[in-house]
């Protein structure tokens, strides 16, 4: 079948997805700098997800240009990976309004961690269907490392919320410039 219908039916999600997580972003009570000081983790958890619907987006976006069509497999995969994002909004509030706190931080990174794999699965059945995107994936060590430093962020936001943070930062930063891979291809 056609890819149109899924990309059209995944960007519709993830732009919900980003709508729902701004209407979450409270206007404070008050006209001076001291009034958005209580707000500081809400608006750094936004900005974090916010960067991390974009990644997810993007990389998206490259996989399914490079297909031509699409598997039955492959549209329950998109739709498991589409799940997990659309957590990412309530697990962006949880820890916001907690300051950081230990289990909705683990909650978060276990959000992005099953949004690793998803994507993997995605990535997956499509490749099996598509020599040029099997070949532009390859290995996927920086797929499989990023999954991997999700689980370390789980474990570590347990005794040191701000350290697992900062690995869920630091994964973020990982995929911050557009995946290589398929700009590299010529489809």
């Amino acid at each position: 079948m056609g890819k149109n219908r899924l990309e059209a039916f995944s960007d519709g999600v993830i732009a919900i997805i980003i709508t729902i997580m701004v209407l979450e972003l409270k206007v404070p009570h008050g006209t001076n700098l001291a009034a958005l000081e209580p707000l500081w983790p809400v608006f750094f958890s936004y900005v974090l997800s916010f960067i991390y619907v974009g990644i997810y987006w993007n990389n998206h976006h490259h996989l399914i240009h490079t297909v031509s069509h699409v598997t039955g497999g492959a549209l329950w995969g998109n739709l498991h990976l589409l799940f997990w994002l659309s957590l990412l909004p309530f697990v962006t509030g949880w820890v916001g309004e907690n300051h950081f706190a230990a289990l909705p931080l683990a909650c978060y990174g276990l959000v992005l961690f099953m949004c690793s794999v998803a994507y993997f699965i995605l990535a997956s059945c499509l490749a099996s269907h598509n020599a040029d995107l099997k070949r532009a994936l390859g290995k996927d060590r920086k797929g499989k490392l990023s999954t991997l430093l999700y689980a370390a962020g789980i474990v570590l936001s347990f005794s040191q919320p701000m350290a697992g943070f900062a690995v869920y930062v630091a994964v973020a930063a990982l995929w911050f410039v557009p995946d290589r891979r398929f700009e590299r291809q010529q489809y």
